[in-house]
């Protein structure tokens, strides 16, 4: 009994060696009051820890400082002046001169890897000719996000009251940044020379993390450590903030590891792939063959599975455009909707209702089968109520 014992203890460690088991969400444990992990191409949230909670966020306010002054600059080497007002903010700085000038760009890099607050108050300035304007810029940006538990009062996150965000919120302004070219090349940069300035990244993820790709650091005395940062692999990025962390450097590498080991983006459609014929209705054309506009990319875990509903008119009225929308791709899991794409015509069908003596019956057709009204009626159950759609 004692020798069987032992060879399956034997087993049991090859076992674990060879086949890592998953981490179950629950069994994440952060040291952060607030926490969350999200994929950058879906939104989805796979950690969360009181995401929506409002807190302070120290300087990680200057991601959306970032974010709204790319887009109100048309040209991000336009120079920049420095006014007094920026001259000597407290805190972190990139000591920059009164009257002193250059490009905006270099001041977005101050921004985000000095995390210069005379950098933030000097864009604001430039940008809107005040810190209070510059804010209601930030404030408009936010609900353009649809950021529900965020307000700011100034563009560095220096203590004030009104100014707070959320774990989510953060994601979805980091989310953003990395939507921008110039912005995520910036914040995934390790050390830069700039004129005569040396600049380096607070955040050590950059060295520390395989794939880190950003973002941004923060602390005041109210905020606590504020991190948010992102990293990809194999095509998928996943965003991870954290607030009010003493721990937030082995937190995010916990976090991101558990997000890497349990959820892989899913290529659930390709782009132009052929997916039925519509019959046209007034056109010699007899049918127009349909496909997917674009590619539907989703995180699933390895036991879950979506549910796909194909939405297409059983008939289309002459004249049909290429490349007009006349259905969609929808998937769903747990009843909830998670991507869709629009189903296109691939080619046009005028409309030559007066060259054609009579109507032919419609029909729709699969890859791999025809199916006609008349012969199959099973397929009529399918229509909507409306009798405008065919959901498969």
């Amino acid at each position: 009994m004692a020798r069987l014992r032992s060879i399956l203890s034997a087993l049991l460690c090859v076992f674990l060696l060879f086949c890592p088991l998953s981490v179950p969400a629950r069994a994440l444990e952060t040291s952060a009051a607030s926490a969350v992990v999200m994929d950058a191409g879906s939104g989805r949230v796979v950690y969360a820890k009181n995401p929506h909670a409002e807190r302070s966020i120290a300087s990680i306010t200057k991601l959306m400082t970032a974010l709204v002054a790319s887009e109100q600059s048309d040209d991000l080497d336009e120079p920049v002046t420095v006014d007094s007002r920026a001259v000597g903010t407290e805190g972190s700085s990139m000591y920059l001169d009164y009257n002193e000038e250059l490009p905006l760009r270099h001041l977005l890099y101050g921004l985000l890897l000095r995390s210069g607050n005379d950098a933030a108050v000097a864009i604001a300035i430039h940008i809107a000719g005040d810190v209070e304007a510059f804010a209601e810029l930030m404030n408009q940006k936010a609900a353009d996000l649809g950021l529900q538990h965020s307000h700011f009062a100034n563009p560095n996150g220096l203590e004030v009251e009104g100014h707070y965000s959320s774990a989510y919120d953060m994601a979805l302004i980091a989310r953003a940044v990395l939507a921008d070219p110039v912005l995520a090349e910036i914040v995934a940069t390790k050390s830069i020379t700039l004129g005569e300035r040396y600049m380096e990244n607070h955040n050590k993820l950059l060295s520390r993390y395989e794939g880190c790709i950003g973002l941004k650091t923060g602390y005041t005395k109210a905020a606590g450590r504020t991190l948010v940062s992102a990293a990809q692999r194999m095509g998928t990025t996943f965003i991870a903030v954290t607030l009010c962390d003493p721990n937030d450097w082995d937190d995010h590498t916990a976090l991101l590891d558990y997000a890497f080991a349990n959820y892989h983006s899913h290529l659930l459609a390709r782009g132009g792939k052929a997916l039925a014929t519509v019959a046209v209705e007034g056109s010699l054309a007899r049918a127009v063959p349909v496909v997917t506009a674009s590619e539907v990319r989703y995180p699933l875990t390895d036991d879950e599975v979506p549910t796909v509903r194909i939405r297409l008119p059983a008939r289309l009225k002459a004249p049909v455009l290429q490349g007009e929308v006349v259905g969609a791709l929808v998937y769903s899991l747990d009843g909830k909707e998670i991507g869709r794409t629009d189903l296109i015509a691939a080619v046009s069908a005028p409309d030559d209702s007066a060259a054609r003596l009579n109507t032919p019956r419609w029909s729709f057709r699969l890859p791999g089968a025809n199916v006609f009204s008349p012969a199959l009626p099973r397929w009529r159950g399918l229509l909507s109520r409306s009798g405008a759609f065919l959901t498969i």
